[in-house]
């Protein structure tokens, strides 16, 4: 109930007992008196009435007064004292009352005040003794930033939903260059995003789905690797170990990785260096062979003609072998293969394709003579794909709905046959399988079978077994022997400026919001200067800032900080409140190029700002120009502060910060302001979940209630 709606129900309740007791005292006397008493004491009453409706005003305006002191003097007064403790108690402990109202609430905001000072010493007192209990702590960090620094790989720590919890300088280096767009300061990688947003997610969850596999066949260290792409066209080879609780459950990962774009650029050019090279040789070896042939074939032909064959022979040999000596300096130190491969127990290769055809399908899949100890040098992502794409053809075109698996070795590869009752199929639909991509109802790899072959310079066919009445599809794929692990080794490398384990618990972001606490939630807060206040009558964007907040923690160095060419002149009167001139916005981006960098920063994340109607307005209004739509929810401070504080009458970012005891620096510039909205908006959090404010949908809708939510542009 509002203090204004209180006022009217105790003012007219006031009023309703004195009217009430006038009444009763003519309704006593009405009763007690004669007849013509009576008569006489209604004429008195008509005549009188104008007189004693002009009392009843100055009636009801008295204990208007009366009610107006007695609220300002008390219940006003004590609102203030409690709003004004929130603060004290959950935002800014350095926050005191000023005493108003009468002398028992003046008394009362006295008491609060010395609480409040005691309350502010021993929290003092309490923290330094945090402090010191924290001292081995921070050397352990210490120690462990140390060991990151001198590390050579880049390394991301993730929860198991894939979100980044811990990453290092040369991490941000390797998978945050080659952006598509050079706006902008922030990154694509930071704290709470997605790993999938740089990486193929069905990689990842390969490789996860291997560590799990590799953890219930009792591996107690299991790590596996893989081989994906980055932004800017690079290769990057990942490995993956597991982060496992005290249950041994899996509770994120680390990656370390490392660019072997190179590596894989130079095997390619060595491929047509070997071919070139071999395209020569033979030549060359045909030019000899023929002199050598005609020695044989004449043995007593002229001297002339004998030193003009052994000149050849010279000639092609020195030749062929300034070749082959050009091409070992060239490329002695490319030694590996042009895709790396890895090594994996043939049996847990099988076991993988087993689990996902009957999760995927619910087929049945057996097992036949498999080798357990038989170990390929594979990708063995690609495997799964392609075998995964010839059940799913057989399945979807032929009816299969049984499936095994044999695996066993030939030579110098291993057989791994995919085995189903009927017939094989036919050679033309074979041929055509081969060429087409490793895509089947709608998910898959790009690749094809034949490439998966060729990567593995194997071969594979389809025949039938008369025997048992069935078919088969058959892969060679090459053998190894397992090597040992050096599963101890953690590579990373830079100091961690960017760690928050407590994301090890966080929730993945969902679509269903509404429900999730506001201490959960990943927030971009941003802001924007503009060349004006009226949108609709063509001001623009000049500048566009943010920075985000991830587990209650505001990220100063994961900023967006951009100035934009707005394609029109700066009024001075705009430059005199934020400094930006038209001078220092030629050669800036356009703003078709800057709004799709800043929603790439702000996706997966709540949007904050300060009276973000302002802001939101401009967005909206460039949506068709830019293709850009920002959908996802906004939280107002303005909108909240109103909300936790209904009595004052400032909500303005000076107000704010002077009330929550934050220093304003970089006022009215675009970064400087999203970063204090930023620190006003982890201030109100506490005061909000004091009203029972607790998620984003509470959030909402009672920022909708406010006075000030009517506001528009």
């Amino acid at each position: 109930m509002t203090p204004r709606t209180k006022f009217t129900l105790a003012l007219a309740g006031l009023f309703s007992f004195v009217a009430g007791l006038f009444a009763i005292a003519i309704a006593v006397a009405w009763s007690n008196s004669a007849p013509p008493s009576r008569d006489a004491l209604v004429g008195i009453l008509q005549e009188q009435a104008g007189v004693l409706v002009i009392f009843a005003g100055f009636l009801l305006a008295g204990l208007g007064f009366i009610v107006d002191a007695f609220f300002k003097a008390y219940v006003s007064a004590a609102r203030a004292l409690a709003q004004g403790t929130q603060v004290i108690q959950l935002a800014n402990p350095d926050h005191r009352l000023v005493p108003q109202g009468a002398s028992e609430t003046r008394q009362l905001a006295a008491a609060i005040n010395a609480l409040a000072d005691r309350y502010h010493a021993l929290t003092v007192e309490l923290g330094a003794r945090v402090i010191d209990a924290n001292a081995h702590l921070e050397e352990e960090k210490n120690w462990l930033a140390a060991l990151m620094s001198e590390l050579t790989q880049s390394v991301i720590v993730c929860n198991e939903e894939g979100r980044i919890l811990l990453y290092n300088h040369r991490a941000r280096r390797l998978l945050g260059e080659g952006r598509p767009s050079s706006v902008g300061s922030g990154g694509y990688i930071g704290l709470g995003r997605s790993i999938f947003g740089i990486m193929d997610r069905n990689q990842v969850a390969y490789a996860l789905e291997q560590i799990r596999h590799l953890l219930g066949r009792g591996n107690e260290n299991p790590v596996t690797q893989f081989v994906t792409t980055a932004r800017g066209n690079k290769l990057v080879r990942a490995q993956m170990a597991p982060v496992l609780d005290r249950q041994q459950v899996i509770s994120g990962f680390i990656l370390t990785m490392e660019d072997v774009t190179k590596e894989v650029e130079a095997g390619t050019q060595r491929d047509i260096l070997l071919q070139s090279l071999t395209e020569d040789t033979r030549r060359s070896v045909a030019n000899i062979r023929a002199a050598i042939e005609n020695f044989l074939e004449f043995p007593d032909m002229p001297q002339e003609r004998r030193n003009r064959f052994v000149a050849i022979i010279r000639e092609e040999s020195l030749t062929l072998s300034e070749r082959l000596d050009k091409a070992l300096v060239e490329h002695s130190g490319h030694l590996k293969t042009q895709w790396p491969l890895e090594e994996i127990c043939g049996s847990d290769l099988i076991s993988v394709i087993r689990k996902m055809v009957q999760d995927k399908w619910g087929m049945v899949a057996n097992t036949e003579a498999v080798d357990e100890a038989l170990w390929l040098h594979v990708d063995s992502y690609s495997v799964v794909q392609a075998m995964i794409y010839v059940i799913g053809r057989l399945r979807n075109d032929h009816g299969v709905s049984e499936v095994a698996f044999r695996l066993a070795e030939a030579g110098r590869f291993a057989q791994l046959d995919l085995i189903w009752k009927g017939a094989p199929i036919d050679l033309e639909v074979a041929q055509a399988w081969e060429n087409q991509p490793l895509v089947v109802d709608g998910k898959g790899s790009p690749l094809t079978l034949k490439q998966v072959a060729e990567r593995h310079d194997g071969e594979i066919w389809c025949r039938a077994d008369p025997g048992s009445g069935s078919a088969y599809f058959r892969i060679l794929l090459p053998m190894t022997r397992p090597a040992v692990v050096e599963t101890a080794r953690r590579q990373r490398d830079s100091r961690p400026e960017y760690y928050d384990f407590d994301l090890f618990h966080q929730p993945g972001q969902t679509s269903e919001l509404d429900h999730r606490l506001l201490t959960e939630l990943t927030y971009t807060v941003f802001d924007t200067e503009t060349t004006g206040l009226r949108p609709s009558d063509g001001d623009e964007i000049i500048s566009i800032s943010a920075v985000r907040i991830v587990n209650g923690r505001l990220l100063k160095h994961e900023v967006f900080d951009q100035l934009i060419d707005p394609g029109r002149p700066v009024p001075r009167q705009s430059t005199r409140i934020h400094g930006i001139t038209t001078q220092m916005l030629r050669g800036q981006p356009m703003l078709d190029a800057v709004l799709p960098a800043f929603h790439q920063f702000a996706e997966d994340t709540i949007l904050v700002a300060h009276n973000a109607a302002f802001d939101m307005r401009f967005l909206q209004m460039k949506e068709a120009q830019t293709g850009v739509r920002f959908i996802q929810p906004v939280l107002d401070t303005l909108l909240l502060s109103a909300v936790v504080h209904p009595d004052g009458k400032e909500h303005e970012l000076e107000s704010n910060a002077e009330r929550f005891g934050i220093s304003v620096i970089g006022r009215h510039t675009s970064l400087g302001d999203a970063i204090l909205t930023g620190e006003i908006f982890l201030k109100l959090l506490p005061l909000l979940a004091k009203r029972g404010i607790l998620t984003l949908k509470d959030a909402r809708e009672a920022a909708e209630k406010s006075y000030l939510a009517r506001i528009e542009y």
